[in-house]
């Protein structure tokens, strides 16, 4: 039963980032966000979605992974999973809520360095942890440039 527990709250953690992110994101994706000037490989709005949530089930699996390994040093580990999901968070506060894609941009390179430290202290833990946020990482790459090329083409 104590597994079941960890499992549900380490999968409701990257939801609720998703959440607060899907606020911010809602109000302006069909007015603000519509007339950006967007590159030729911006993805069809209809992939964003199943995209994250995908990534964020893999967040929460890798999560759970780490907290029952009987490993004593996950503080760090810990740590920097919070630092990453409240940035991927505040991405979206900064993009979307406020319209700022230069500030969405800078905090994205500090979104991936947190992502990368997550991994690698993941990684000490559990291999097929750190494994597991390789997509996310990956996809946040991708974000980053996307976002870069927002904010130049506007």
């Amino acid at each position: 039963m104590k597994k079941i527990y960890k499992l549900f709250i380490s999968l409701i953690i990257p939801f609720l980032a998703s959440a607060i992110g899907g606020f911010f994101t809602s109000t302006s994706v069909s007015t603000w966000y519509v007339d950006l000037v967007k590159p030729t490989f911006n993805p069809p709005s209809w992939v964003f979605g199943p995209v994250w949530t995908a990534l964020y089930l893999l967040m929460g699996i890798s999560l759970y992974l780490v907290w029952i390994e009987k490993s004593k040093n996950k503080d760090m580990a810990f740590t920097f999973f919070g630092i990453q999901i409240f940035l991927n968070a505040m991405w979206s506060v900064l993009f979307f809520g406020l319209q700022k894609p230069l500030f969405a941009f800078i905090e994205i390179i500090f979104l991936w360095n947190a992502i990368l430290f997550t991994i690698v202290c993941f990684y000490r833990i559990n291999k097929t942890s750190a494994y597991l946020l390789i997509p996310y990482i990956l996809w946040v790459s991708f974000a980053a440039v996307l976002n870069f090329f927002l904010f130049y083409l506007n």
